[in-house]
């Protein structure tokens, strides 16, 4: 089942008529244009005018910049959300400044602090952790600059990294970034060749879809720092680039790729004997490798085979909160690109049960709540909540 293609206005004006409840007739037979008018503007044969914007906006009873521009989760809260990751970039941009006065605090206690945030991320508490990571951030970056040790410079590499899941799941790509250059400055100084492999597979996924080569070389330079490594976090970090390099090349459409790396996370994960859990909040493990190819079979839009994987999963009652979150909204995709509309539903509101903040935010959920319009007859009630829960 496709979703729907593009997101012009005549596709805006089709969910916000299903999400009234209306049909293409009862619609048109409110404003002064046609049927066929409607049809073909909704299905992008024909632009929407300004004057039947207007009409249409009228007829249902809602703003017409709400058929002209894309309304985002992300949107509806800017003012929020940029009001709570704005001390984060503050705080990120103290990295090269001295030190303001302070009151000092144990080392050891900073460093208790920033796996606590690390924990709230995977807990999917995204808000909290993002209102209590500036203030860590800044008594690290003192720390690390006043009486530098490899301890000091590994906490603060991690809230760093800790910045980029957060800017990353509530929208702030450039925030990412920006997180990412600062973890790899302090990996540096921490001289520690895991965290930099680690930073090194952030950077990959974010590549992902520009292009395979640029993605490749960095898994490959994160593969270069570990490569003499033989601890149990350093086969943690080599197999957690190898689904790394595995999601670059399933946007690039390289099936073989895929194969060869998941079958190397694969090995590696079975030398680990184990989930991987404490090495870096990865959580690298056999059930985080099967996931991934689930992952870029969904990529590569091979539906079919992702639905067989996801109902042969059963994830341990254990799995992390933000990853069983994602399942669910990947599984839902999978079931609503299959034909399964009600499964579908069903897993996406399991999946804001679970893990309300993540889900929203998360563009998957969207387009699956979007295709799911684009295919109802008639708008459900849960889907017509969810709808407007995540902006459309």
């Amino acid at each position: 089942m496709a979703t729907p293609n593009g997101d012009h206005t005549g596709a805006r004006i089709r969910e916000q008529r299903k999400l009234a409840r209306l049909g293409q007739r009862e619609l048109a037979a409110r404003i002064p244009y046609s049927y066929s008018l409607l049809n073909q503007v909704e299905c992008g044969a024909r632009p929407a005018t300004d004057a039947f914007v207007a009409a249409v906006a009228a007829a249902l009873g809602i703003a017409s910049s709400r058929l002209r521009e894309p309304l985002r989760a992300a949107d509806t809260q800017s003012g929020r959300l940029v009001a709570l990751v704005r001390p984060i970039r503050e705080a990120l941009d103290l990295y090269d400044l001295d030190p303001e006065p302070m009151t000092d605090r144990p080392v050891v206690e900073l460093v208790a602090d920033a796996d606590r945030l690390c924990r709230q991320v995977r807990a999917t508490h995204l808000r909290a952790a993002a209102r209590e990571l500036p203030s860590v951030i800044s008594a690290l970056t003192r720390a690390a600059r006043t009486a530098p040790t490899t301890q000091t410079w590994q906490a603060l590499a991690s809230t760093y990294r800790t910045a980029h899941d957060i800017a990353l799941k509530t929208g702030f790509p450039d925030l990412a970034i920006v997180a990412l250059d600062r973890m790899g400055w302090a990996a540096e100084r921490a001289s520690d060749p895991c965290l930099a492999a680690v930073r090194h597979y952030k950077r990959a996924l974010g590549h992902a879809r520009s292009g395979q080569d640029l993605g490749r070389r960095l898994v490959e330079a994160g593969h270069a720092l570990v490569a003499d490594e033989t601890s149990r976090e350093a086969l943690a970090v080599a197999g957690q680039l190898h689904l790394g390099a595995s999601a670059v090349a399933a946007r690039a459409g390289d099936g073989d790729a895929v194969a060869h790396h998941i079958a190397a996370a694969r090995g590696l994960a079975a030398r680990l004997g184990g989930e991987a859990r404490e090495v870096h909040w990865l959580s690298f493990g056999q059930l985080n490798v099967s996931l991934h190819e689930m992952g870029a079979a969904i990529t590569m839009r091979q539906f079919d085979e992702a639905l067989r994987q996801a109902r042969a999963m059963k994830l341990p009652a254990a799995t992390l909160t933000s990853r069983r979150a994602r399942f669910l909204v990947d599984r839902a995709t999978v079931e609503m690109q299959t034909g399964h509309s009600d499964a579908a539903l069903r897993h996406l509101v399991e999946a804001r049960r679970t893990a309300p903040e993540q889900t929203r935010y998360h563009p998957r959920t969207r387009e699956t709540v979007s295709g799911l319009l684009h295919s109802a007859r008639r708008t459900p009630d849960g889907l017509g909540l969810l709808a407007a829960w995540v902006g459309l």
